[in-house]
């Protein structure tokens, strides 16, 4: 049996303009989903404040279109990656700062790291490196309106908290363009997230080849206990000729 709904993503939570903020949407698909760790592959971008199609199935595959478009399709998956420790909030706070500093050519009005965001508008993962270790992290605190009626940060936007510290890790660790973009997102949500406390986000590359890169990726409260993890795929643009 089949279950459908239709579902608009709001212009706000974009993530390159008129697209749809990626970690956000593969929150929705995996929440729909009967699986505790998924994988959402990305077919097209996802547009904002158009009414798409969800469909999901017994077996926990969820699927997202546009008419006959399939959009993004989420499967059970099995968590890979192995995880460092987190940063301390002392190192994600300086990394931050670093970032916001000095960022890189080619940041955007996302949802997840736009510089523009405040706490009450955006996730505000400005992930920098960490000085003297192979991660790029963003110590930040989401604000009272971000969360859900039970005080805490919902899954969809736990799940966007494990999307951009890859980008970043593309561009710091790997010398990336901008313009990547999430080709397939695998995570795991491990507890609940409050909001109004502080957390650290991070990323690691895992493996580089041609235009794609892997990367791990990690949400954890300020005292290090890991919150989420994820494992993403991420393409860059092709060079200009």
């Amino acid at each position: 049996m089949t279950d459908f709904e239709t579902i608009t993503v709001p212009a706000h939570l974009c993530g390159y303009p008129g697209v749809a903020f990626g970690g956000y949407v593969a929150g929705v698909l995996a929440t729909r989903s009967t699986a505790k760790t998924v994988r959402v592959d990305f077919r097209r971008p996802v547009p904002t404040d158009t009414p798409v199609q969800l469909a999901r199935d017994a077996d926990g595959a969820v699927a997202l279109t546009d008419g006959e478009l399939l959009l993004a399709a989420a499967t059970p998956a099995e968590p890979a990656v192995e995880v460092p420790g987190a940063p301390s909030w002392e190192q994600a706070s300086a990394a931050a700062d670093a970032y916001r500093a000095a960022p890189p050519d080619g940041t955007v009005d996302c949802f997840g790291c736009g510089l523009h965001r405040t706490p009450a508008t955006g996730l505000r993962l400005h992930c920098g490196r960490v000085s003297g270790h192979g991660l790029v992290a963003a110590a930040w605190t989401p604000g009272p309106e971000l969360a859900g009626a039970d005080g805490l940060l919902p899954p969809e936007l736990v799940w966007g908290a494990l999307d951009c510290p890859g980008n970043a890790a593309g561009r710091l660790l790997d010398d990336r363009r901008a313009g990547a973009v999430t080709a397939a997102l695998t995570g795991r949500l491990i507890r609940p997230v409050p909001v109004g406390a502080g957390l650290v986000s991070y990323a690691w590359l895992l493996g580089s080849e041609g235009r794609k890169y892997r990367v791990g990726t990690a949400l954890a409260t300020a005292g290090g206990d890991l919150c989420a993890v994820g494992e993403a795929l991420w393409v860059e643009p092709r060079a200009p000729h």
